[in-house]
């Protein structure tokens, strides 16, 4: 994960470097830049969305094609409809009811998703956080360094594969956490490649695990370790 990353990053910054930037965020196109933020407007329907330095904030009910950011975050409102959500360096999230026809990935930073989320691809993190909440997921969540939390009511199609750390990440650090939250659902198999601490909801659906130990529970939250 972390070359296609890597890949993803050098690729998108020398295509950007080159790009014409709008002066004005226009419904309906494209919108490339090379500084500065973005925001689709609420109900407003556009091409894709890119810039390099700088944030993109989906308003209500805006349509995009793909979504992308090197150094920024990518924050939307409810109803969203968006192809795919990519930054290297910031945090992806997403409000109620939101649609995401491919991936959602970024490097440094978390993602989240709200309730009603539907999303047709997977979701990658190095180093970030992933949390889910009543989100139908197609693919499946890949991470190295984050912690995952399957929510209430989500269902995750592709399984969950936790990355043995390579070259800087293998610094020491503390065992990822990892929650299938009440109601949950993961299909295919949970693969951990490096440690971690599993809770696993009493009325949730896993598949096979690798690499670890479910820690069953039944309260409406986790538990903390000491």
């Amino acid at each position: 994960m972390s070359r296609t990353a890597l890949a993803f990053a050098l690729s998108f910054a020398l295509a950007s470097a080159s790009a014409f930037a709008h002066d004005h965020d226009q419904p309906g196109q494209s919108i490339d830049k090379v500084s500065g933020s973005i925001t689709a407007e609420a109900n407003q329907s556009y091409g894709d969305l890119e810039t390099v330095n700088g944030s993109i904030r989906l308003e209500s009910s805006a349509r995009a094609g793909d979504t992308e950011t090197v150094n920024g975050s990518i924050n939307a409102a409810d109803n969203v409809s968006v192809s795919s959500l990519s930054t290297v360096n910031g945090s992806i999230r997403l409000g109620t009811q939101a649609r995401i026809a491919r991936d959602i990935e970024t490097v440094n930073g978390s993602i989240f998703v709200d309730n009603g989320g539907d999303i047709g691809g997977g979701i990658e993190t190095v180093n970030g956080a992933i949390g889910l909440v009543d989100t139908d997921l197609a693919g499946g969540i890949e991470t190295v360094n984050g912690d995952i939390t399957v929510g209430i009511g989500s269902h995750v199609k592709g399984g969950i594969r936790i990355e043995k750390p390579h070259g800087w990440s293998m610094q020491k650090r503390k065992p990822n956490r990892i929650i299938i939250g009440p109601n949950a659902q993961v299909d295919g198999a949970m693969v951990f490649e490096r440690p971690v601490v599993l809770y696993v909801h009493s009325t949730a659906k896993v598949g096979r695990i690798t690499g670890a130990t479910a820690i069953a529970y039944s309260t409406a939250r986790a538990p903390t370790e000491e």
